[in-house]
């Protein structure tokens, strides 16, 4: 039988400023990124968050990016790799000792927004990150675009890896994202996400908009908390999963 796990990006509200609806989503997925106050969060939302998401029994993971508030982190930048992994380890070690004050532990890391893009690109970069990350804590287990340069950099370190797909975007034939300035590349409704998402878990491939199937690793489904419809596409992800015999559960990690 197919497992899975399910998760989302968190803890990115700011001060007074509301962003998702993370207490909903804890109760729909088993894995959380959550903000480490470079692309969005603060101090007092990454201890809520966390504390929330122990209190659920759900996975916690630090998700760093750029420092780019005003851009969310989806705005690329290039820095020197000594700068880059010290981003890195500077936003997980803050991720693994608020973790542990909220009564959890961070099990994994995810890069987010343009960092990931880029690294998805750039196996040089993806390892320089994760390198980084890894110095921190040598257990975590590292998220990977499955099929991307990101899971050969994570292959390369010998590191605990999972492979993430996306529930609510495209796929171009290289298994990258579509870009989001492009029509297409972000779907809102709730149905088609899950029936993709289930097609893709029994195919263990990646179904980019051509058509084309990419075979992949997939050990966990990212499933948005900031869209109109998207509490509503990860409740139908969930009960679609279910309904076809997808157990779902927090990943272990792979050295494969």
């Amino acid at each position: 039988m197919a497992r899975v796990d399910l998760n989302a990006d968190m803890g990115e509200s700011f001060g007074p400023w509301p962003m998702g609806n993370d207490a909903a989503l804890l109760e729909v997925i088993t894995s959380a990124n959550i903000a480490c106050g470079a692309h969005a969060g603060d101090p007092d939302v990454m201890a809520e968050t966390m504390t929330l998401a122990a209190r659920h029994n759900v996975g916690i993971g630090a998700h760093p990016g750029f420092s780019d508030l005003q851009g969310f982190g989806r705005r690329r930048m290039h820095v020197p790799d000594a700068s880059l992994g010290n981003l890195v380890r500077y936003q997980v070690a803050a991720s693994v000792g608020m973790a542990r004050a909220a009564g959890g532990r961070v099990r994994h890391v995810k890069l987010h927004g343009a960092m990931a893009n880029m690294a998805a690109e750039n196996e040089a970069m993806a390892r320089v990150a994760y390198e980084a990350a890894l110095s921190v804590d040598p257990d975590l287990i590292v998220m990977v675009l499955a099929g991307t340069a990101q899971e050969a950099a994570a292959r390369s370190l010998g590191c605990l890896w999972a492979g993430e797909i996306f529930a609510d975007r495209a796929y171009e034939d290289d298994a990258t994202l579509v870009d989001r300035s492009r029509d297409g590349a972000v779907i809102h409704d709730p149905e088609e996400a899950a029936a993709r998402v289930v097609e893709m878990v029994q195919a263990d491939a990646i179904i980019a908009r051509s058509g084309k199937q990419i075979p992949a690793a997939i050990d966990t489904i990212c499933l948005h908390g900031d869209g109109k419809t998207a509490l509503e596409i990860a409740r139908t992800v969930r009960d679609r999963l279910t309904a076809a015999g997808v157990t779902l559960q927090a990943f272990d990690g792979r050295r494969d």
